[in-house]
C-alpha cells in the first residue's frame, strides 16, 4: 500500500532534492558559526571522535535466544588489529572464535547467563558484561542493521546484498553492534512481469515460495552473510502480493516460514500491503489476525526469526504489537514516502506522533516502537537513481539523536557501500548506541517543550539520564536548557557530550546549551 506509493514515484516523478556539498566533511571547528548562518549553508561537520586504537567493546549487553535455536553473535570490539578474543563463563553450547569474535552454537537450558566478554590487542584489553538470556524473549534490545529498500527498492540482487555485508564489515559497522543484512521487497517472483528476471515458477511442487532470477541462491546468500557474523532478513507480505506486485504469503504462510528457516533467515519484515484487500474490515481482530498467524508459526520453529510488523501504525499496533508476537512495529507511514518530504516526516511522525500518542509507554525489552528507517548517505530518487538525502546536516544529527533517545531500531537505508567519513559518524557513535542499547529499554520521551525548543529524557540502567536537545525552528539559533526539575534529578550533577564524547562540568539546576536550526544536541547527566 504505501511502499506501492513509493514505486509510482518512478513514474510520476518528484523534483530533486536540494543537494549537500560534495566537499569532504569537516571536523567540527572550537568557532562557533555566525548566528545569521541559515542552516541550509552550514558544512558537513563531523561530531564523533574516531575510536581509540586500543580495543573498545561496543553495542548491545544483553542478547535474547530461545533454547536450542542457533546463536550468533560477534563481540562488536573497535581498536587496531589483530585482536584476540575471549569470554568468560559462556554457557554450555556456545563456542567462541578467538580470532573473529563469533559466538555461536545453541544453548540447551533455558537460564539467565553473566558472560564477560574480553578483546585485546598489542594496545591495550578491554572487559566488558553481557547477558545471554535464554527463554522466549527475542529482541531485548532495539534492532541494528541496513536495509535495501530506500537505496535500490526495486532493482535489488543477490549481489547488492552481498556487497551491503561486505560493507558492513569494511566499514567496521560491525565493530559498533549493526548485525543485520535484511533484503526487502522484490526477491520473489512477480506474477505478470514481462522481465524475464522476475518471470517463472512463483512455487515448487510443495507450494514452498521460489525466489526470483536475481537470487538464484539464497541458502548460499545467507551462508555468505553469517560467515561474516551477520544475520539476514527477509521480507514478504500477508496477501497474495507484496506492495511492489511479488508473491506474497496469503494461504501459504507455514510453507513460507519454513522456506525461511531453510534459507536461514534471522529477520522477517511483514509488510500489510495487499492485504488491505483480504481484511474483512479495519476491526482489531482483523488488523491482528495476519500477524498473529505469522508469530505463532514462527514460535514453532527450529530458528529463531525476530517478527517486525510493518502496518504503519493503523488500529494503534503499539498498544497490541507485542502481544501478538511482534518484537518491532512500524508506528507510521513510509518515512521516505515523499523523497523531498523526509524532513517534514522525521518532525511529524518522530516527534510529534510519538509524543501524542505517548509511545513511550508501549516500547521495551522484547518489542520496540519502529518509526521507520535511518534516511542518511545516498538514497533511493524515486527517479531510477540516487542521491543523497535531502536531510540538512543539523536534520541529519537530528534524526540519529532522537531514534537512540526513544529506543528506535538502528536499521540504515541508504546506500551502504558509498559511505563517507560524516555518515558512518552518525551511524557509528557508540555513546549514542550505547543510549539506544540500554539494557533496561526505557524509550525516551519529551519532557519539556518551550516554542520551538523541545527536550526529551531515557531513563538509562545505571541510573543516568540521556537527553535530547532540539531546536525545531528551521533558520534561527535557539538555546535549550535541561532543568533538573523536568529531568527528576537534584544537586549537582556531572554532564557528558555524547556527540563529542567529552566531559562538559559538573552543574546544578540546568544545562544550557545553542542548538542550531533543525538541530540536536545529546548529552548525559550522571
Amino acid at each position: 500500500m504505501k511502499k506501492l506509493l513509493c514505486c509510482c514515484c518512478l513514474i510520476i516523478g518528484l523534483a530533486f532534492p536540494r543537494l549537500l556539498t560534495g566537499a569532504e566533511p569537516k571536523a567540527e571547528s572550537s568557532t562557533a558559526p555566525p548566528k545569521a548562518l541559515q542552516a541550509l549553508r552550514r558544512e558537513r561537520f563531523i561530531l564523533t571522535p574516531d575510536p581509540p586504537r586500543s580495543p573498545r567493546i561496543n553495542g548491545a549487553r544483553i542478547f535474547g535466544v530461545r533454547p536450542g535455536s542457533p546463536f550468533l553473535f560477534t563481540i562488536p570490539a573497535t581498536g587496531e588489529r589483530p585482536m584476540q578474543f575471549t569470554a568468560d563463563n559462556l554457557p554450555a553450547g556456545l563456542r567462541l572464535d578467538p580470532h573473529t569474535g563469533f559466538i555461536a552454537g545453541t544453548i540447551k537450558d533455558r537460564g539467565t547467563y553473566p558472560v564477560t566478554l574480553v578483546a585485546s590487542n598489542a594496545l591495550g584489553i578491554s572487559k566488558r558484561p553481557f547477558k545471554i538470556v535464554c527463554g522466549d524473549t527475542l529482541a531485548l534490545t532495539p534492532h541494528m542493521g541496513w536495509n535495501s529498500w530506500y537505496v535500490w527498492e526495486n532493482r535489488v540482487t543477490d549481489k547488492i546484498i552481498r556487497d551491503a555485508a561486505d560493507a558492513m564489515v569494511r566499514t567496521g559497522m560491525r565493530e559498533h553492534g549493526y548485525q543485520y543484512v535484511n533484503i526487502d521487497d522484490c526477491w520473489a517472483m512477480k506474477p505478470g512481469s514481462r522481465d524475464e528476471s522476475l518471470n517463472g515458477p512463483e512455487r515448487d511442487q510443495e507450494g514452498m515460495v521460489n525466489s526470483n532470477r536475481r537470487f538464484p541462491d539464497m541458502k548460499a546468500l545467507t551462508d555468505y552473510i553469517h560467515a561474516r557474523g551477520l544475520k539476514a532478513g527477509i521480507y514478504t507480505s500477508p496477501g497474495p502480493t507484496t506492495c511492489a506486485g511479488h508473491v506474497g504469503a496469503y494461504q501459504h504462510e507455514e510453507l513460507d516460514v519454513r522456506r525461511f528457516v531453510e534459507w536461514g533467515f534471522d529477520f522477517l519484515k511483514y509488510d500489510w500491503c495487499s492485504y488491505g484487500g483480504i481484511a474483512k474490515n479495519g476491526s482489531l481482530e482483523e488488523l491482528q489476525k495476519p500477524y498473529r498467524l505469522i508469530s505463532r508459526i514462527l514460535t514453532q520453529q527450529p530458528r529463531d526469526i525476530v517478527l517486525n510488523l510493518c502496518q504503519y501504525g493503523m488500529g494503534n499496533v503499539w498498544e497490541w504489537g507485542k502481544e501478538v508476537g511482534g518484537q518491532s512495529w512500524r508506528t507510521a507511514g513510509d518515512l521516505g514516502l515523499s523523497f523531498e518530504g523526509i524532513a517534514a516526516g522525521l518532525f511529524r511522525d518522530g516527534f510529534d506522533l510519538y509524543s501524542d500518542r505517548k509511545l513511550h509507554q508501549f516500547g521495551g525489552p522484547g518489542g520496540w516502537n519502529d518509526p521507520d528507517y535511518l534516511l542518511l548517505g545516498y538514497l533511493s530518487n524515486w527517479r531510477g537513481g540516487t542521491a543523497p538525502t535531502p536531510l540538512t546536516v543539523d536534520e541529519q544529527y537530528t534524526h540519529v539523536t532522537l531514534w537512540c533517545i526513544v529506543a528506535a531500531p538502528l536499521i540504515f537505508s541508504g546506500d551502504i557501500t558509498r559511505l563517507d567519513k560524516f555518515t558512518l559518524g552518525l551511524l557509528c557513535n557508540d555513546e549514542l548506541i550505547d543510549v539506544d542499547q540500554d539494557p533496561l529499554g526505557k524509550p525516551g520521551y519529551r519532557v519539556a517543550k518551550t516554542g520551538d525548543t523541545e527536550v526529551w529524557m531515557k531513563d538509562m540502567e545505571d541510573g543516568s539520564k540521556a537527553v535530547g536537545l532540539f531546536n525545531r525552528n528551521p533558520v534561527e539559533f535557539k538555546k535549550v536548557a535541561a532543568r533538573w526539575s523536568d529531568l527528576g534529578v537534584q544537586g549537582t550533577r556531572r554532564v557528558r557530550d555524547l556527540w563529542r564524547q567529552k566531559n562538559l562540568g559538573d552543574f546544578a539546576g540546568q544545562f544550557e546549551i545553542e542548538v542550531a536550526p533543525h538541530g540536536a544536541e545529546a548529552i548525559r547527566i550522571f
